[in-house]
């Protein structure tokens, strides 16, 4: 089983999370920011990955901390459980709608971490969750799992509508580069 646990204390958060790739879509615990749950809910749905994340961030200053070291713990746990890579799919792609927003995600697992985010997001509140944390949380996702990840948004107008479209297709995008699909290592290179 394709599973890892991480955990994470600093003076700002501390952190601990399980993480199962092949998992039933479940999310459980909090990150104590409502509508990042329901993020990272979507994100497990999708992704068909089960998460239990415990999480004590300092939310009076704000949220960044919080949301930027859950990205870096859940990468760093999505790369153990993914362990030496044999077999998985790699590369992965797609469209994701919700409504009118359109995202195209894409993913290659390579072992270099790469952000290209290119989706508006001001700093509006959902709750207590600022929208620019949305590419807070991908960079730490990003650098922690050694993923090459493409965000683009082709539209959308919602920033709740737009925030899910990525959500949901990250997971779903990660859900088939991470599918075994043989018991070769998929590099020309014999590493990743």
């Amino acid at each position: 089983m394709r599973r890892a646990e991480v955990q994470r204390t600093t003076l700002e958060t501390m952190i601990n999370v399980e993480f199962t790739m092949d998992g039933n879509g479940e999310f459980s615990g909090t990150s104590g920011l409502g509508f990042f749950d329901h993020m990272l809910t979507l994100f497990c749905k999708f992704g068909g990955f089960n998460l239990n994340l415990s999480c004590q961030g300092d939310l009076e200053v704000d949220d960044h901390h919080t949301v930027e070291d859950i990205g870096l713990v859940l990468g760093e746990a999505f790369s153990k459980a993914l362990g030496d890579k044999k077999g998985i799919a790699r590369f992965a792609s797609g469209f994701y709608p919700m409504d009118e927003a359109l995202m195209l995600i894409a993913v290659d697992i390579s072992g270099r971490p790469y952000l290209a985010f290119e989706a508006d997001f001001p700093p509006v509140l959902a709750g207590k969750f600022n929208y620019q944390m949305v590419e807070e949380f991908l960079r730490g996702f990003v650098q922690k799992a050694g993923i090459t990840l493409h965000v683009r948004e082709i539209s959308g107008k919602n920033l709740h509508h737009k925030a899910e479209a990525i959500f949901k297709g990250l997971g779903r995008t990660l859900k088939v580069a991470v599918s075994v699909q043989g018991d070769e290592l998929p590099s020309t290179k014999g590493v990743i």
